[in-house]
């Protein structure tokens, strides 16, 4: 019997023209470019125009990963995006990227576990082709966090930024690559650690983000690593088998910790949050595309992704590429 795997057979980004600056933000708030650098790794972050929308950038992303795939629209048969940052409470962004690259009709939805959402959305499409539903699926994570963050609270306005990140999923059969496991974890009791003050149903607002930093630092680290420890024992693998780290970029301070827990050399690890921050579920797509551009990542290299995020939620994947 033969088995069906998903690869990512390409990735695309894309990052808003608008870059603030450290600097920058001293003016707007009481901080210094040492302060956020030493806290976060963050020197710099995109931030989207007002014309520019979560559909916006993800469609631009989902472009350049069906370019460099070299296929077209009309062979994908499913859209599946992460965001907590939609432009309208419904339709979901999906199927405003499915109209717009006139990708035919099949499955098209959000997913919403915040900067975990790439590794669920990814989780998600890798189900649907295992079970044989879908050949070819767009996994995208896109962001703009510039629209929930409160401009005024130093401690999370250096920290979030907006972008949008791609993959390409397709089917093979009878592969030893792919998408190798997915592990998908949240516990709501911790829901207060990391938030929005409103929502529809509430405010009738997005809200702005509320966050407990030194809580959600403590938690990140051990989280992830469990995550992370999952993922390596049901692939019966050790750490130094690991080629790649793509972790969400949230906090240099978060990623160094995790890595010295897999004792992987931080020259293994892909690191963007210095000129990124923090995109949510864009994070690891973005840095993902960023490494598979730069040459870093080569086929039948493993790649490891692992986030956390609001809820809280966190997991991990397992690839090879």
């Amino acid at each position: 019997m033969s088995s069906i795997r998903s690869h990512i057979i390409a990735s695309g980004s894309y990052l808003p023209e608008r870059i603030l600056t450290n600097k920058e933000l001293e003016q707007m708030v009481d901080t210094t470019d040492e302060w956020i650098y030493q806290r976060s790794g963050i020197k710099q972050r995109h931030i989207a125009s007002e014309n520019e929308t979560t559909v916006s950038m993800a469609v631009e992303a989902a472009r350049k990963a069906i370019r460099n795939a070299g296929v077209s629209p009309q062979d994908i048969d499913g859209v599946i995006v992460a965001t907590t940052t939609p432009d309208n409470t419904f339709p979901s962004v999906a199927v405003s990227v499915q109209a717009a690259l006139d990708i035919p009709v099949g499955i098209a939805f959000d997913v919403q576990a915040v900067c975990t959402g790439f590794v669920y959305a990814l989780s998600v499409a890798d189900n649907f082709i295992k079970g044989g539903q879908l050949k070819r699926v767009l996994v995208i994570g896109a962001e703009k966090m510039s629209s929930v963050v409160d401009w005024e609270d130093r401690a999370t306005c250096v920290l979030f930024a907006d972008g949008a990140g791609a993959v390409l999923l397709e089917a093979r059969e009878d592969s030893d690559g792919g998408i190798l496991s997915t592990h998908l974890y949240a516990d709501g009791r911790m829901k207060e650690l990391l938030y929005t003050n409103g929502g529809v149903s509430t405010t009738g607002q997005s809200g702005k983000i509320v966050m407990q930093g030194r809580e959600v630092f403590k938690n990140a680290v051990t989280l992830m690593a469990d995550a992370v420890t999952a993922a390596l024992e049901k692939n019966n693998m050790q750490p130094e088998q690991i080629d790649w780290l793509v972790p969400h970029q949230a906090n240099s301070r978060i990623i160094e910790a995790t890595a010295r827990k897999l004792n992987l050399p931080m020259e293994q690890v892909v690191l963007t949050v210095d000129h990124h921050g923090n995109t949510s579920a864009a994070s690891i797509p973005l840095a993902f595309d960023e490494a598979m551009q730069a040459g870093k990542i080569k086929p039948n290299q493993y790649v490891l992704f692992e986030a956390l995020g609001g809820g809280l939620t966190w997991g991990s994947a397992l690839v090879k590429i």
